[in-house]
């Protein structure tokens, strides 16, 4: 779906007249356009995709969706005169979109967000970021070879109290950095250290087939998934209890949860070596839940999600010279007075339209939101498997177990390929 430059810049001359904002991938780098905000297109109008029409310093231009009904609900939120498309393929060549939001259901996180970096675009993605690890390695790919600025939506790590806990991520990066709880830490996440798992997002196993709703393209709301016949608990509110679609529980919260873990420990540049999983069996279709799966890292440090929640006085951080509970909470005396002696964590780049206007990286990126989100498909795969895997976080495969290796890159259904 690229176009050529020539054909591109010819495109780009003709909107000038059309628009009053100007993108500034159209005007070159350092070019400061006309006005402030940044233009926009969003693939996916339901609950989550018309949450991110108001964001501010950015206006919408098109909306997408392959639902009739949720893209009229999308177009009674923008102005007069914002494009309305079935096809997202024909949205991202837009030349007046500076910004492609992404905000389907996951198992198009990777296709979609991959072609409109191709096409020229930056883009903003909901979590997870993508269904399958293999996935998170092909959209990496190609962001970073069009030079695109890509961002990860959740913001944990860097603004608001995290869930539950009553307090912001930053304070406790910087108790963790200071050495205080000592070496190696280990993460409980619990209902009882602030965050509870959705496990309603489990899928049916007796679904009956149902007529397909003449507003929805079931079709090309399937996509990549395997074809299987429509029904309503598939799609829209409950695709989350499937594995053709996302991860359940885990596929709903698990980067909200893990990717703030993986930033505090310094470990945005790895992967855990081995996941255990306690678990039921799981459907092959229907995703379930599960009672508990740890992962342990290389130099011992875990992170543990906690379903049955037995310990009411958990720990939410633990190490060997101390404990962290909620509301900042922890045994080490004077906690406070002894770690402001301590330096606060970098600054982080959390304005999004400033770093596609300067073209720097964002905080939360395809780099360190490919390894969160690893942590999430890694689970997952043992959960569907029901049991134990070791994995190499350099080559990112597991190792001596190619069933597990075959859901790094699971198939897509034809011509949605990435």
């Amino acid at each position: 779906m690229s176009v050529s430059r020539r054909k591109f810049l010819g495109q780009s001359v003709l909107s000038l007249a059309a628009f009053s904002i100007v993108p500034r991938h159209v005007l070159g780098k350092g070019f400061i356009a006309p006005s402030d905000q940044l233009t926009k297109a969003i693939i996916g109008t339901g609950g989550m995709g018309r949450g991110h029409i108001p964001y501010a310093g950015t206006r919408v231009v098109a909306l997408c969706d392959v639902d009739k009904k949720n893209l009229q609900l999308g177009l009674d939120k923008v102005e007069k005169g914002v494009k309305a498309f079935s096809d997202y393929r024909e949205m991202i060549q837009l030349p007046e979109v500076d910004i492609v939001h992404v905000a389907t259901p996951p198992h198009w996180h990777g296709i979609m967000a991959a072609d409109a970096a191709r096409a020229g675009k930056d883009v903003w993605c909901e979590k997870p970021m993508t269904r399958t690890i293999g996935e998170g390695q092909k959209l990496k790919e190609a962001i970073q070879q069009h030079g695109r600025i890509f961002r990860l939506n959740t913001w944990f790590r860097f603004e608001g109290n995290f869930y539950g806990l009553n307090c912001p991520v930053k304070p406790m990066k910087k108790l963790v950095d200071s050495g205080l709880l000592g070496w190696p830490l280990k993460f409980t996440v619990s209902k009882h250290t602030g965050f509870d798992w959705k496990f309603y997002w489990v899928g049916k196993t007796d679904l009956t087939p149902q007529p397909i709703p003449p507003e929805l393209d079931y079709d090309a709301w399937l996509g990549p998934a395997p074809y299987k016949p429509y029904n309503v608990h598939r799609t829209h509110q409950t695709f989350r209890g499937y594995w053709d679609y996302d991860g359940g529980a885990l596929g709903d919260m698990g980067q909200h949860y893990m990717d703030p873990i993986q930033y505090m420990l310094g470990k945005d540049n790895e992967s855990p070596v081995y996941v255990e999983v306690d678990a039921p069996v799981q459907d092959k279709d229907a995703v379930g839940i599960f009672n508990r799966i740890t992962y342990t890292y290389a130099d011992g440090c875990q992170i543990v999600l906690d379903g049955e929640a037995k310990d009411e006085k958990v720990a939410y951080i633990e190490g060997p010279k101390g404990k962290l509970y909620r509301n900042f909470k922890s045994d080490i005396p004077d906690l406070e007075r002894r770690l402001a002696e301590f330096p606060e964590p970098p600054a982080q780049q959390i304005d999004f339209v400033d770093s596609v206007k300067n073209r720097t990286q964002f905080a939360l990126n395809e780099d360190n939101g490919h390894r969160s989100c690893t942590l999430i498909n890694m689970g997952l795969i043992a959960m569907r498997l029901h049991r134990n895997l070791k994995f190499d976080p350099i080559k990112q495969v597991f190792i001596g177990d190619p069933e597990a290796n075959s859901l790094i890159n699971q198939p897509m259904r034809a011509p949605y390929i990435l």
